[in-house]
């Protein structure tokens, strides 16, 4: 039963990440979340409240269609343990000094602006790819947690 619990809530968190993570961010959150003071810790702290409640939704929906029954402090351990790595990769620094600890800095630098160039950043960057693989390898984590 917990593969079968951890394939379901893998692909929830999965779900509840996509939707918390892209389409319930609010800009300011995005653009504001990695900033220095306390200006981009709320902006990031918001965001991370958004997404661990569209987590806990899917979470919520899987266990009310299912009839799924994890341990409920396993669930809250799997969110928290997410919300904690999530905030700490969303504040920018902690992410890019990994990168540039793993030898993954060239790649965390792809796409981003050049200074004194007026380029165009987009979602295509180096730091996005790293940012979402580091996401979702807690996303696996969780879902060990719940499954445990």
């Amino acid at each position: 039963m917990s593969a079968a619990v951890f394939a379901a809530s893998f692909a929830a968190l999965y779900a509840g990440h996509q939707v918390g993570d892209i389409w319930a961010q609010r800009d300011w959150q995005a653009l504001s979340k990695g900033l220095p003071g306390w200006h981009g810790r709320l902006a990031c702290a918001e965001h991370v409240a958004v997404l661990t409640a569209c987590l806990a939704a899917c979470l919520g929906a899987l266990i009310a269609v299912t009839g799924m029954r994890p341990d409920p402090v396993a669930v809250l351990a799997a969110l928290a343990v997410n919300a904690v790595s999530h905030y700490a990769a969303d504040r920018r620094r902690p992410l890019a000094a990994l990168a540039e600890r793993l030898g993954k800095g060239p790649l965390y630098r792809i796409g981003q602006p050049r200074p004194g160039h007026d380029d165009n950043p987009t979602l295509g960057t180096g730091a996005f790819q790293l940012d979402q693989a580091f996401h979702i390898a807690w996303l696996f984590v969780a879902a060990l947690i719940i499954a445990a």
